[in-house]
């Protein structure tokens, strides 16, 4: 009987989106076209509200907004509450 070899797949082969929406806001197409540059868009959040994590656009949990050392934007990740 030939030997059976499984396919196995490294953690380094999986590609994975990572996303967050800091809010969101509805306008109407006219609205739309009429921002230009400097324009500032009302979310649906205020400033110390959690954000949105998704992985492949699957809401995975949520996080805060902070400055890194070297200035970039990062995500701090809230422990859910069941873990």
């Amino acid at each position: 009987m030939p030997a059976m070899h499984k396919n196995s797949i490294s953690n380094e082969d999986i590609s994975i989106e990572i996303s967050v929406t800091l809010g969101t806001a509805d306008l109407r197409v006219h609205q739309l076209l009429k921002l230009g540059r400097g324009a500032v868009v009302e979310l649906d959040r205020n400033v110390n509200d959690y954000v949105d994590i998704y992985a492949n656009d699957v809401l995975i949990g949520k996080g805060e907004v902070v400055v890194t050392d070297d200035e970039t934007i990062g995500i701090s990740v809230i422990p859910s509450a069941h873990s």
